[in-house]
């Protein structure tokens, strides 16, 4: 259960000030008004709003009843909550006094304060879902009991971010909102016309539409706005012109939605950057492997990791490409697991989710330049060595040593091997034999005799698939192969000397 404290830190000190917290705080169950008569039903736990506390001595009274009912606190406007009397009275019955900022409103705190419990709630009793992920939808019910309507709240964009029962009861343009969770197109190009959006924009409190030719039910829509930015709106479905106390209370709803989406907008933010720390320690090995696992809940295996690169690194734009590539891919292509790394962006894929992510790549190449290589299956522990295998891989598809944008650790075995072998020799071994002639030729005189030479030696008695790949004909590769001939004095029907002349080339390309 969530205590005093913890509420006020979370509602934060621009609405709410702790006069008197006791050292062990009561946890919080619920939220009450005290009515001005005194019979308000007060409980253990409760928050008990003096919305009716008018003088100090009405505040006392108030914080000795809660103290007998072992409320967890009394909240009260200023200057109440400072006088000598009532901080006094709050010690004597371990009951915490909490200051409610001036011109706070009562009925936008409630809301706020069912919201912090709620989302406190879904913390303890939903731990497969988000912390707080249901909290706009009640805060929309609220509001829908507030208007009188039902209700969407969505953001600065028109993406629907939580909506309200009776949806059943409006028109096809808001059922179609919901179920494709954003305004249609046509339906904002209406909304557009009637210069709805110049009106958010411009800060107006409350705005009304009325009911359009093709049946589109009236609109009351309020701005939510906190420190000047616009964060989103509120859309009720009415059935016309709304009374004007009515109006004025959705529109007090405003600010108490503001905050939660700024909660929400902080929570998501916090809650990504310590996914992609851990996703960090898991690829460069410095992380716990159980840590991550028992806080993003995932299973021991296996994955493989894909390194995939966005743009070129010198591009002026590319730290913005990089971010919208993965959350198209996080969203679109299935990975659950996205971060960044020196420049590069890594998926952590399930391997029973592998195919469909591969598909879903070269599809996202359609957006633009996009490479990517994947290691082979491993546990979560072993995440750095399918990290080395995708970076390799991701290597050989930029020196054109294997075919993309896609390619796989494992099927591309063979390059691997002749590569790493070429690699692993040293940079000296492009020197040995009759490859250096060849090279000078190229470069004195403006020839492709070592490209030539490559492919001849992939494509062993394929001179189709040769010259398809240097884009010649045929005979234009055995006439090439005849001068590479006569340039080098090459025995190429020396086994050994075929398999050497690769591996040349191949470090050649690498290096």
């Amino acid at each position: 259960m969530i205590d005093v404290r913890s509420v006020v830190d979370r509602v934060g000190t621009t609405l709410l000030h702790a006069s008197y917290v006791p050292d062990k705080p009561r946890g919080v169950s619920d939220v009450v008004i005290a009515e001005p008569d005194g019979r308000t039903q007060i409980g253990s736990g409760d928050l008990v709003l003096a919305v009716a506390a008018n003088t100090a001595a009405d505040a006392v009274r108030l914080t000795e009843q809660c103290g007998a009912q072992e409320a967890a606190a009394l909240l009260c406007k200023p200057p109440l909550a400072k006088r000598v009397g009532v901080q006094r009275a709050a010690r004597q019955a371990g009951t915490a006094l909490i200051e409610v900022r001036a011109g706070t409103s009562w009925t936008q705190l409630v809301l706020l304060l069912r919201g912090v419990l709620d989302d406190a709630s879904d913390e303890v009793h939903a731990p497969e879902g988000e912390p707080g992920s249901a909290d706009l939808f009640r805060m929309a019910d609220a509001v829908a009991a507030v208007v009188d309507a039902p209700v969407t709240i969505e953001d600065a964009n028109s993406r629907v971010l939580a909506y309200s029962a009776r949806q059943d009861r409006t028109d096809p343009a808001r059922v179609s909102t919901v179920m494709g969770r954003r305004i249609p197109n046509d339906v904002m190009a209406k909304f557009r016309s009637r210069g709805v959006f110049r009106d958010l924009s411009k800060g107006k409190q409350t705005i009304y539409v009325p009911e359009q030719p093709d049946g589109t039910l009236p609109r009351l829509i309020v701005p939510i706005r906190l420190g000047g930015e616009l964060l989103g709106s509120m859309w009720a479905v009415v059935p016309g012109p709304v009374a004007e106390e009515r109006a004025a209370a959705f529109a007090d709803a405003g600010p108490v939605v503001a905050l939660q989406l700024l909660r929400r907008r902080a929570r998501a933010g916090a809650r990504q950057a310590r996914v992609a720390e851990l996703l960090r320690g898991l690829l460069q090995g410095t992380g716990s492997s159980k840590l991550a696992a028992a806080e993003m809940d995932l299973v021991a295996g296996p994955y493989r990791v894909v390194a995939i690169d966005a743009v070129n690194a010198e591009a002026p734009d590319a730290e913005g490409v990089r971010l919208a590539l993965a959350e198209r891919i996080a969203r679109g292509v299935g990975a659950p697991l996205v971060t960044e790394v020196d420049g590069l962006l890594y998926a952590i894929v399930p391997v029973d989710s592998w195919s469909r992510f591969r598909e879903g790549l070269a599809t996202e190449r359609n957006h633009g330049s996009l490479v990517a290589g994947a290691g082979e299956p491993v546990g979560l522990a072993e995440l750095p060595r399918s990290r080395g295998q995708a970076d390799e891989t991701l290597g050989l598809l930029h020196a054109g040593l294997v075919a993309g944008p896609v390619a796989d650790h494992g099927q591309a075995w063979q390059v691997l091997t002749l590569h790493r072998l070429a690699v692993n020799v040293g940079s000296g071994l492009t020197e040995l034999g009759p490859l250096e002639s060849l090279r000078a030729h190229d470069s004195a005189n403006g020839t492709n005799y070592v490209d030539t030479l490559y492919e001849w030696l992939r494509h062993p008695g394929d001179p189709r698939a040769a010259g398809e790949a240097l884009c010649i004909h045929p005979n234009t590769l055995r006439y090439r192969m005849r001068k590479v001939l006569a340039i080098t004095e090459i025995d190429l029907d020396d086994p050994d000397t075929r398999l050497a002349l690769l591996a040349q080339l191949i470090a050649l390309r690498w290096n």
